[in-house]
């Protein structure tokens, strides 16, 4: 781990337009920067830098972080090398020790999960070499001790409480439990989730370990086990092996997904480079917007069998929404009773990258199974085929790739294009429905911000702004007043901040930084010339009312029940004194 104090000296010391300028050609546009994006295909600039804010935002395909987390994306690289890199550019050295550093209010817990998982892969690290049973299961399946030193693979022996012997607070502590290592029983006793199984480590974008899966060396279910959701650890965004890929996946310019964290292994041992495996769940939207920021080519690869094709209908439909134009996903499907790792190791690279290039693109994929499902020679069967379609298509936001689609679907089922605009555009309806059905993705509606939202995009905007404010625990009323109060905290404690990217470098991977980051788009749009103070002064003085409110309301009501003590009935004053003056 690298000391937040040191990450903060650094943005510091860096300005995000020179970093993002040595790869990307940026033109001044008013008091920010744009481009064209480098993580998607677009012809009109939505890619936009602010020197103020030293932080970016592409308003095309969301891509945003700072200086840091511009070098990660970019250069496909984890977080202490992006740190190491603009560290040397400005001659600084990482410090490396943090064990004088306690962590900030709202982020040790966080830090907590980190470094006992860190431990945790350290452990099952060496017990693999201990152990010969696991080394042969690895040696058959496979793998060299390069492929698996470079994943990290370990070993977590057949004992109840392997890790007592590396936590001295084995039995108490609840961060093991929180991080997904340990689980406790309702009998009070207290074991490891992992036992008997080689342990793959799965990676955030830092290079740090976020959660395991466990494979059985022998016969037994599951298969596989992953750690359970955690703070650090959401399945539906993670990928495995993704850390590791994603150098290869830029320099191929295609990414594929497969199933199984052996078959990553495998493809990486046989010189396939560029895989990643869902973690035991469908592949899911974000994950799909994820992997096309860094190639304009997805393949799934699945077994042929009837399993094999459901989940790739379960990923075409999840993939819908996040099509763009000039995207290509594909879906391969091996001969039953092969998976990549089986077939790579008995046909070689060569033969399986062929089997690559006759994937399905998901239009024909898409089509070939609704026409398999309906019988198109009679009406009866292209009305339900239509019926199927339809909601399937109008997912799709990509422009030109839709209006083929529809072009298709019109070829299909026998109808001129005029017709068919003319029935989709018409409700829909289901046997027996009295109304139309609400639709399954709701169109997004644009909300004026919370006062909350304003608050953090002038605090991102400016971080001086919060300087001095004294934030009441009752003031938050929601989830994003207590992320408020998180950052006012953090500036509390840190008043040399300066710029919103060390606000979001400070919060990276936590709770609260996930809607800051979401914030950050609306802070760019801010005109640093615009009354700023003014705007946060308002924005703070009706939060507070609102609670003061809030607080004459809960005595006023405890008073028709209970009755106040006579401390209540003075701060009741002081309330309703405070509401007068305002």
């Amino acid at each position: 781990m690298i000391p937040q104090s040191f990450i903060e000296e650094l943005l510091k010391r860096i300005d995000i337009v020179e970093v993002v300028g040595r790869y990307v050609p940026l033109k001044k546009a008013g008091a920010n920067y744009s481009a064209c994006c480098p993580f998607h295909k677009e012809k009109t600039p939505s890619f936009t830098v602010s020197p103020s804010k030293q932080f970016y935002h592409c308003f095309g395909c969301g891509a945003h972080g700072t200086a840091i987390g511009f070098l990660m994306e970019y250069q496909g690289i984890g977080f202490p090398e992006a740190v190491a890199q603009l560290a040397q550019s400005v001659g600084l050295t990482v410090p490396r020790d943090v064990r004088g550093e306690r962590p900030e209010a709202g982020r040790d817990r966080f830090a907590a999960m980190r470094a006992a998982l860190a431990q945790a892969l350290h452990y099952y690290r060496q017990q693999l070499k201990a152990s010969s049973r696991a080394i042969d299961y690895l040696k058959r399946r496979g793998l060299s001790g390069e492929i698996a030193a470079r994943f990290g693979i370990g070993y977590a022996p057949d004992h109840w409480q392997n890790l007592a012997a590396v936590f001295p607070d084995y039995a108490a502590s609840p961060v093991l439990a929180e991080a997904g290592l340990v689980i406790d029983h309702e009998t009070g006793r207290r074991y490891d989730r992992f036992r008997d199984r080689i342990m793959f480590p799965i990676l955030d974008v830092r290079g740090d370990v976020i959660g395991f899966g466990g494979r059985v060396l022998g016969q037994g279910e599951p298969k596989y086990l992953n750690s359970p959701e955690t703070p650090l650890f959401q399945k539906g965004q993670e990928l495995y092996g993704l850390a590791q890929a994603r150098r290869a996946i830029r320099e191929a310019g295609r990414v594929l997904v497969v199933e199984g964290y052996m078959d990553v292994v495998a493809l990486a041992q046989h010189g396939v480079e560029y895989a990643v495996a869902t973690l035991g769940t469908a592949t899911t939207p974000h994950q799909v917007q994820r992997l096309l920021r860094l190639a304009e080519r997805i393949v799934f690869c699945f077994d042929g069998d009837a399993a094999g094709r459901l989940a790739a209908w379960r990923a075409l439909e999840n993939s819908l929404p996040a099509l763009t134009d000039g995207a290509t996903l594909s879906f391969l499907f091996l001969p039953e009773g092969e998976d990549p790792d089986s077939f790579i190791r008995a046909h070689g690279r060569q033969a399986f990258e062929a089997q690559l290039a006759q994937a399905l693109p998901l239009s024909q994929f898409l089509f070939r199974e609704l026409t398999t499902r309906n019988d198109i020679q009679s009406e009866e069967g292209r009305a339900r085929l239509l019926q199927e379609a339809r909601p399937l298509i109008e997912q799709v936001q990509a422009p030109a790739l839709a209006m083929l689609l529809r072009k298709r679907l019109a070829e299909l089922v026998g109808l001129a294009p005029a017709e068919l605009t003319a029935l989709l555009s018409a409700p829909l309806k289901r046997a027996g429905d009295l109304a139309s059905p609400a639709p399954r993705f709701a169109p997004r509606v644009r909300r004026a911000p919370s006062r909350n939202r304003q608050l953090l995009r002038l605090l991102l905007a400016r971080p001086a702004l919060g300087r001095g404010v004294v934030w009441q625990a009752d003031t938050a009323e929601d989830g994003e007043g207590a992320v408020v109060g998180e950052v006012l905290a953090y500036l509390a404690a840190h008043p040399h901040v300066e710029t919103g990217a060390q606000l979001l470098e400070a919060f990276r991977d936590t709770e609260a930084g996930r809607l800051m980051e979401e914030v950050a788009a609306e802070a760019l749009l801010l005109d640093d010339g615009f009354d700023l103070e003014r705007e946060f002064a308002d924005a703070l003085a009706r939060i507070e009312e609102a609670a003061r409110r809030r607080r004459i309301e809960g005595l006023l009501a405890l008073e028709r029940t209970q009755g106040l003590t006579p401390e209540q009935k003075q701060l009741l004053l002081r309330e309703l004194a405070a509401t007068r003056r305002a």
